[in-house]
């Protein structure tokens, strides 16, 4: 992830004071993932585990475990593929020079004397997982972690959730550096203008991150199998080669295992890039069963602002394609699908933090994909979850829970402004349907437009969470 800075927001209170230096740098390992002891209530622990060997060639026997055999159907609700990292979240002077060979400067600066655990948070696909898991949902985690002393706080945070997690050590090389086998940081910088900026390790390699990937691990493929959806983001590009990407994706295929694809900002640099990202991009892209994107980034990709018309293309141009969500920040979010256009306007916050939002609203998603929720009620559990994400202080821990959630749901606050979405129904080609969830149902409004009316749909996602919450300490 290249570094970037994002405006400031007036109510940011999530500065940290500043790093408190570790003695000591511990040796980095390759580690050895385990499934959790604990999980969620209802939910069947996935039982596939990468065992990796140790530099020294020590296996570590009590965290192995063997794969399952046979077919065993469909354990996990979510797994997903890659970005798993720590943030490092550090109140600084400045934000780090804009110069290439500065900012490595910089950030080798930074890792020579690691902050204080209290600095230290869950990152990257965590933020979803957390959220799907709170959602009551069956997760895993599919990626590298190392056995530093990062590595071991992620894993003992995504245990804590009730979350496995899939190493993906393979016979790779074990002589090689050391340093490509550690967990992926990425330094969370806030200055005293809460203007953030983000950098890791990737940022300064040609290659990815961990390049020693060169194909899918056979434990990699058997977790897969295993669940009913996998998900992977533009910055799994960061990680892996383009043809480890593509083959997890058919891996997926060949289960029968849906796959959500959001490009995020990587996805404009890929569309540009060696002829492989292309590749790769275009195969994420028609063969997956829900693209997630924001406004910007599907214009990026299609050349067309309208989101909806967007939508639409990206839809068209799917092989697969099922549906494409589009997330419209404060305005709300918009799903086109082959025959239907649905609109939900986002909840009114006091907006704490903005971190984490888009990973809360995509495990809702998963969960509406799952549960066959109508799109509307989609949408709506989807921006409350991503709401509910916003009024906290930063991402992985800090995410959503469900309390908060049902909260946001029973006050049904939303920012209903129907001049937004008839413009931007009125600016796309028309389709045989179109709902805007709505506080009121309004009649006579548009030929094309349903009004959905908020209180229905509430009443039934409330009723549905209630019983989740009541049956899992996790949510709490």
């Amino acid at each position: 992830m290249a570094l970037q800075t994002l405006n400031p927001h007036p109510h940011h209170a999530c500065a940290s004071p500043g790093p408190v230096p570790l003695p000591g740098r511990h040796q980095p390992q390759p580690l050895l993932h385990f499934p959790p002891r604990r999980r969620l209530a209802g939910c069947a622990r996935l039982r596939v585990v990468a065992v990796a060997v140790s530099v020294s060639g020590a296996v570590n026997e009590a965290r192995r475990r063997p794969p399952p055999e046979g077919g065993e159907g469909k354990e996990t609700d979510l797994a997903t593929l890659g970005n798993l990292c720590v943030d490092v979240v550090l109140s600084v002077p400045q934000l780090p020079p804009a110069p290439r060979e500065e900012r490595k400067a910089y950030m080798e600066r930074l890792a020579a004397s690691p902050p204080d655990q209290k600095f230290w948070e869950a990152g990257g696909n965590c933020n979803l997982a957390f959220a799907a898991a709170r959602l009551g949902l069956c997760c895993s985690t599919l990626g590298h972690v190392g056995e530093e002393i990062y590595g071991k706080f992620l894993l003992d945070l995504l245990e804590a959730e009730g979350i496995s997690v899939v190493g993906m050590l393979d016979n790779s090389d074990a002589s090689a550096c050391q340093h490509a086998y550690e967990t992926l940081l990425c330094w969370v910088l806030v200055d005293p203008f809460q203007r953030h900026g983000f950098c890791s390790r990737a940022d300064f390699s040609e290659e990815p991150a961990f390049s020693w990937i060169h194909k899918l691990p056979a434990e990699t493929k058997t977790a897969i199998h295993h669940s009913k959806i996998l998900f992977c983001n533009g910055y799994a590009f960061d990680e892996f080669f383009p043809d480890v990407i593509a083959s997890a994706i058919d891996c997926a295929i060949d289960a029968g295992t849906a796959v959500f694809f959001d490009p995020g900002p990587r996805g404009k640099s890929l569309l540009h890039g060696s002829l492989d990202e292309q590749r790769a991009l275009e195969h994420s892209l028609r063969l997956s069963d829900v693209l997630l994107l924001t406004s910007d980034e599907a214009e990026s990709l299609t050349n067309i602002r309208n989101p909806i018309q967007a939508g639409q293309e990206l839809l068209k141009r799917g092989i697969r394609t099922k549906w494409v969500v589009i997330k419209m920040g404060s305005k709300g979010s918009i799903m086109v699908t082959k025959n239907a256009v649905s609109c939900a306007p986002s909840f009114k916050i006091d907006v704490v933090d903005t971190v984490g939002c888009g990973d809360s609203f995509t495990a809702a998603i998963v969960f509406g994909f799952l549960h066959n929720l109508p799109a509307v009620s989609t949408l709506t559990l989807a921006n409350a979850v991503g709401a509910a994400t916003a009024t906290g202080c930063g991402a992985g821990r800090n995410v959503a829970h469900l309390d908060k959630v049902l909260q946001l749901l029973r006050e049904s606050n939303l920012n209903d402004d129907d001049t937004t979405w008839s413009e931007l129904i009125e600016g796309s080609s028309l389709c045989s349907e179109v709902s805007v969830l709505s506080k009121t149902t309004v009649n006579g409004f548009s030929d094309h437009l349903v009004h959905v009316p908020v209180c229905s749909v509430v009443s039934n996602l409330i009723s549905m969470f209630e019983v989740v919450s009541e049956r899992s300490p996790v949510q709490a």
